[in-house]
């Protein structure tokens, strides 16, 4: 069979090409996210866990359940379907450049009102904020003479509960060396052994909350800084265009944007100019 008629049935599931452009259309209804072809099995591996924890025997059946907006059931299918990828300093050339660069330039243009605001969209398990609480803390050495804030969001409830308990395996803390391995993490003890916690003075520079990107943001800023890195590239160019002039309208006046190494805003908006890898800065 081809086209629309084509199916799969696996572990007892049947999944259609129909069942799979439903589910797609709905994932995009409510994250903005468009899902490719080469995602199907993605879908079916998340999704059909889901038809078991109900005891639904076919996606048709699971599709109508959200489309009938049952609210439980639709934050369980977003937090399935969004995809987690992270690591503590990853891509290091953006943090180096924060530390080395932005912070120094920050310290001298809000002397006056001793306020930096970052915004950390997408933030996953938390590995990003933590890193950018850990390069603020070693950069500002009277970080509490200033109004530092870090606002961390992601449209999955469950990984925002991770962060902001801030405790990680062993082998996700690997990108941490040396000096500062031992001054930002404790080790578990006891049924966290083989664990670390973050410390608490990394914790209270950030703010942990859920936000759908392409909904209402409660969040007045304005922001000195915002890192968005390998979110947009799950969204269609129009959308990626929306975004990238709400991104400009809550920065400050030459305000920075951190993204992908596959994204960019340049031939959507000229409202940004690159200034180095991957890095933006807001121009108007």
């Amino acid at each position: 069979m081809s086209g629309s008629a084509a199916r799969s049935v696996r572990q007892g599931f049947e999944f259609t090409d129909q069942d799979f452009s439903r589910l797609r259309e709905l994932v995009y209804r409510h994250t903005g996210i468009r899902m490719a072809d080469n995602r199907r099995d993605l879908i079916y591996g998340r999704l059909s866990r889901r038809l078991r924890a109900l005891g639904l025997r076919s996606f048709g059946a699971y599709c109508r359940l959200i489309e009938d907006g049952h609210n439980d059931e639709l934050e369980a299918f977003t937090n399935a379907v969004t995809t987690n990828l992270t690591a503590f300093f990853r891509e290091a050339h953006h943090f180096d450049y924060l530390a080395e660069t932005l912070i120094p330039e920050l310290l001298k243009r809000n002397r006056d009102s001793r306020r930096i605001r970052l915004w950390s969209a997408g933030c996953s398990t938390g590995e990003e904020p933590y890193t950018l609480a850990m390069i603020l803390r070693e950069s500002i050495p009277d970080i509490h003479n200033w109004d530092v804030r870090i606002l961390a969001t992601d449209l999955d409830s469950e990984v925002l509960l991770k962060a902001s308990a801030g405790v990680y395996e062993q082998q996700n803390i690997e990108g941490v060396l040396g000096s500062r391995l031992k001054r930002w993490f404790r080790k578990g003890t006891g049924t966290n052994k083989g664990k670390a916690r973050v410390v608490p003075q990394l914790q209270e520079l950030i703010t942990f909350g859920k936000l759908n990107l392409m909904e209402g943001w409660p969040m007045k800023g304005p922001f000195d800084v915002i890192f968005c890195r390998n979110v947009l590239i799950y969204f269609d160019k129009p959308t990626q265009k929306k975004l990238f002039d709400r991104f400009a309208d809550i920065l400050v006046q030459k305000g920075h944007l951190f993204i992908g190494h596959s994204e960019s805003p340049m031939d959507l908006t000229d409202r940004f100019a690159l200034i180095g890898q991957s890095i933006y800065k807001k121009n108007r």
